[in-house]
């Protein structure tokens, strides 16, 4: 029989978000249902919320979630019930395009779970990146849940499931930071910050944090950047000067978007060292567009990439990143600033527009 919880939903774009009853389906037979512990307030959220996402609405939002296994379907191999999980969006197939040229973090064709969540009239919700987690409960493919120790608190573990391992990813596996390499990371928020404590995690010498907000930049310093600047009254030729003089005038061997504006795209194209590697991690808006010279483009040499979930992969890297944090090795426990429950998703997501959080977690007692 379906089971009824409370959830966050987004009826129609711009409007405040909804916490209403919602119908939780038996699972199917490669379906889980999780008990949601904890779930981050990120700014895809907010995306969903106001349509800069799909307009596919109504939306159950939440995507960054830790939580226990309730139920699972007839044929579940892949957890049991009591199971601690982190979900995951890119549940990966195994057999698309991406995967068989050995490439799973690009997986085209992730899995999901076989039936949508409903509102009690009936009407179907489409899940925020296939999860749905603003809720007391939720239903994923089995494949979405990763396992990961006992020992981590929800609050801290669920941030794996997004935004965090977008910014730890885009240094570790996009960037491919090496030792002894310099970083600059342009934004920091709790992507950004993320990259920072990836960079610092990689074994950079130099890591350069810049944002526009003072204290975020004292949080970029706690996390283990060398160097911080405060661009809020710079132009970008003056950021770069910036960055090679803190990079021995040659500027950064990577260098880190996590705004997606074109003016920060920029700054991050001409900070970089010759033959250094850009990382977009932050998202465009869809009708943004860049203008670079192609000669640029050429003369530079490097190379210009986009972070998609951080390049991870689930099953290889929530656990090893939940041990070095139990480990006292990954700080994940400083991107919590605030915790509320699901009546306070709204003031949360606002919240991200005032860009004076990095991370309010919604936790369910």
């Amino acid at each position: 029989m379906p089971t009824t919880v409370k959830g966050v939903i987004a009826r129609h774009p711009n409007e405040p978000a909804e916490l209403t009853d919602i119908e939780i389906p038996d699972p199917g037979v490669h379906d889980v249902v999780v008990d949601v512990e904890a779930c981050g307030v990120c700014h895809t959220d907010l995306a969903y919320r106001d349509g800069a996402i799909t307009d596919d609405f109504p939306f159950l939002l939440g995507h960054e979630a830790a939580g226990r296994v309730a139920a699972i379907g007839d044929e579940v191999t892949h957890v049991a019930v009591g199971d601690f999980v982190v979900l995951n969006w890119r549940a990966v197939c195994g057999d698309c395009r991406a995967c068989r040229k050995g490439r799973p973090q690009y997986c085209f064709a992730t899995h999901n779970a076989s039936q949508r969540m409903t509102l009690r009239d009936g009407t179907e919700l489409e899940a925020a990146l296939g999860i749905g987690a603003f809720t007391e409960k939720t239903l994923v493919h089995e494949k979405q849940c990763t396992k990961v120790s006992e020992e981590a608190r929800p609050e801290v573990a669920g941030l794996l499931g997004c935004g965090v391992m977008a910014g730890l990813g885009a240094a570790l596996n996009t960037g491919d930071v090496q030792r002894g390499e310099t970083v600059a990371v342009i934004g920091l928020g709790g992507v950004g910050s993320a990259a920072i404590a990836g960079a610092v995690l990689a074994g950079a010498t130099t890591v350069i944090g810049l944002d526009i907000v003072d204290e975020k930049l004292q949080a970029a310093s706690d996390l283990g950047a060398t160097h911080t600047i405060n661009t809020k009254d710079l132009d970008r030729d003056q950021i770069v000067e910036r960055v090679q003089d803190l990079t021995g005038g040659f500027g950064a061997d990577v260098v880190i978007d996590a705004v997606g504006i074109p003016s920060t795209y920029e700054t991050a194209f001409y900070a970089r060292d010759l033959a250094g590697r850009v990382v977009l991690v932050g998202v465009p808006h869809p009708d943004a567009e860049l203008a670079i010279p192609l000669a640029d483009v050429f003369s530079r040499g490097g190379s210009l990439k986009s972070a998609w979930y951080g390049d991870c992969l689930p099953e290889r890297d929530f656990p090893y990143l939940t041990d070095l944090y139990l480990q006292g090795r990954l700080p994940l426990e400083r991107f919590v600033t605030g915790t509320t429950d699901l009546g306070g998703v709204e003031d949360a997501l606002n919240s991200l527009h005032r860009g004076d959080v990095l991370r309010t977690v919604v936790v369910n007692r």
